[in-house]
């Protein structure tokens, strides 16, 4: 465990002074000013500071809001979850199992199902989503590993969280809300080895 939270506050710290896209959504306090984005900070951060507001007053953390979404189909796996706040506060979650992905919309404050699930075939996902999720089955860490640690490295409540292709290679990347900050963490998970995966 102290390794992987090693690896994550180096990954993280890494990612924080990456240059380009990613270092911008990286570490960005409400009243920040990003170069390049100056005609969008006023709108954007305003929206960053209004889903804050909402997020600190719901009552479902998104570790609570997987499980639940991966209770719906025993054995699926979280592939992304988002915290959305047109109207009342969701987290919608994607959860793959087989050669099914199904989308699920949870309160974020009762923690129930709203709406009606989205089931579809893998075969429906774009070839960039497609290729994340085929590279999950061969991955150990769980959406959920991922989020612990990013909690813990970032000082703060994840409120979205899915897989990104860097560099050729798969990786976390969850969003804490930390202060008045949203800060970005990014992970490379640990590869199924040859030996096997004892673990479930």
């Amino acid at each position: 465990m102290s390794k992987k939270h090693l690896f994550a506050l180096i990954v993280w710290s890494a990612t924080l002074a990456a240059t380009g896209a990613l270092a911008d959504v990286a570490q960005r306090p409400a009243d920040a000013d990003p170069v390049g984005a100056a005609a969008q900070s006023g709108p954007e951060e305003a929206a960053i500071r209004r889903a804050l507001e909402q997020f600190r007053t719901t009552h479902v953390p998104l570790s609570q809001a997987m499980a639940i979404a991966e209770l719906l189909h025993d054995g699926s796996r979280t592939a992304d979850i988002s915290f959305e706040t047109s109207g009342t506060p969701v987290y919608r979650v994607r959860t793959i199992k087989d050669e099914h992905v199904f989308e699920n919309v949870i309160d974020a404050n009762t923690g129930s199902i709203t709406g009606k699930e989205i089931a579809s075939s893998l075969k429906e996902l774009d070839r960039e989503d497609l290729a994340n999720v085929v590279a999950l089955k061969w991955i150990k860490q769980e959406m959920a590993d991922a989020v612990q640690v990013a909690e813990r490295a970032a000082a703060g409540s994840a409120l979205a969280g899915g897989l990104i292709r860097q560099d050729g290679k798969l990786n976390f990347v969850i969003v804490v809300a930390s202060g008045d900050h949203l800060k970005e963490v990014t992970l490379e998970p640990p590869k199924v080895g040859k030996q096997g995966s004892s673990r479930h």
